[in-house]
C-alpha cells in the first residue's frame, strides 16, 4: 500500500471517529479520574476502541494508545519493531469535559522508533494538521506554516505549558520573559500544530508523553521547524516515555530561544539560598 494512500485513509480514519465518537459526547458526558489524577471520559475510551479497530483494517501494525495501561504500552511499544500506531484519542481531555473548545485527536505511524506520518485533527474548528515523512505538512491542504513571520525572540508569542517547566525557568519567565506575549491552552498536540503552522512563534514543554509529540513533532519537522530538549540538540535522544520541548520554526529563533531556555534553566530560583 503506498504511503500516500494510508496517510488519506488515516485522515478519514480520524475524522470519522471524532465526528462519531467524540464530538456527539462534548459537553454532554460525565468524567473520572485515573490514577495521576487526569480526566478520562468514555468519550476517551470509545475513540480509542474505534481507531484501534479502524487503523487495524488498514495495517496491522500494533496500536499503542494513552488510555491503555502501562503494561500494555510497553508491550505495544516492543512488538511495533515494523511499525507501531501511537495514538491519543482526546488530547486536551479537560477542555473537552469543560467546554473549551481546544482537543483534538491524534495519529502517529511510527517506523524505528520515530514518525513518519502524523495526523492531528481538531474538530471544533474542523482543522485537519497532518505530514508525511520528506512530503511536507499541511492543514486542510494547504502547506505549512501559512504565517512566515520570523520576529526575534523579544518580538515572538510563545506558547508555554507553565506547570511541567522547572522552577528555575518558570522562576525567569515570571520575572524576565523574553518574548513578547504567551499562550497556553492546554493541548499539547495542537501546540505542535499551531507552532508549525506559524501561530506560535515559539514552544516550551517540560515533559510529554510519547502520544502528546508522535504526530506533532514530525508536522512541526515537515513545516520546517526545528526541535531539541532541555539537554539533547537530538529532540529523538530523549526517553521515548516522557521528553521535554523546545522549539521554533525559524532557524535563528530557535537557536536564540534554545539559548535562552537552557541558560534559564541555570539560574539560580531568586530569593533560594543554595550552598
Amino acid at each position: 500500500m503506498a504511503e500516500e494512500s494510508l496517510l488519506t485513509q488515516v485522515i478519514d480514519i480520524v475524522r470519522r471517529v471524532a465526528l462519531a465518537e467524540v464530538m456527539p459526547r462534548y459537553l454532554t458526558v460525565a468524567h473520572s479520574r485515573k490514577a495521576d489524577g487526569s480526566l478520562f471520559t468514555e468519550a476517551d475510551l470509545s475513540c480509542q476502541t474505534a481507531l484501534v479497530r479502524e487503523l487495524g483494517k488498514i495495517s496491522p501494525y500494533p496500536v499503542l494508545g494513552e488510555e491503555m495501561t502501562e503494561a500494555e504500552q510497553q508491550q505495544h511499544w516492543a512488538a511495533g519493531g515494523e511499525g507501531l500506531w501511537c495514538i491519543d484519542p482526546i488530547d486536551g481531555t479537560s477542555n473537552f469535559v469543560n467546554g473549551v473548545p481546544y482537543f483534538a485527536v491524534s495519529v502517529a505511524l511510527m517506523r524505528g522508533e520515530r514518525s513518519v506520518l502524523g495526523v492531528i485533527y481538531d474538530p471544533v474548528a474542523d482543522e485537519m494538521f497532518y505530514a508525511e515523512q520528506g512530503r511536507g505538512a499541511f492543514l486542510n491542504g494547504i502547506a505549512l506554516p501559512i504565517k512566515t513571520r520570523s520576529p526575534d525572540l523579544r518580538h515572538s508569542l510563545a506558547g508555554v505549558e507553565l506547570k511541567r517547566i522547572s522552577d528555575t525557568i518558570a522562576a525567569q519567565i515570571a520575572l524576565h520573559p523574553p518574548y513578547s506575549s504567551q499562550r497556553n491552552f492546554g493541548a499539547s498536540t495542537l501546540d505542535w500544530c499551531y507552532t508549525a503552522a506559524g501561530r506560535f512563534d515559539v514552544y516550551l514543554h517540560g515533559g510529554q508523553k510519547l502520544w502528546d509529540y508522535a504526530a506533532g513533532c514530525l508536522i512541526m519537522q515537515e513545516a520546517g521547524g526545528q526541535m531539541c530538549t532541555l539537554a539533547c540538540d537530538d529532540f529523538w535522544a530523549e526517553d521515548i516515555w516522557q521528553r521535554p520541548v523546545v522549539a521554533a520554526l525559524g532557524a535563528s529563533l530557535f537557536a536564540e530561544w534554545k539559548t535562552w531556555i537552557r541558560a534559564a534553566d541555570k539560574m539560580p530560583i531568586p530569593g533560594n539560598q543554595k550552598l
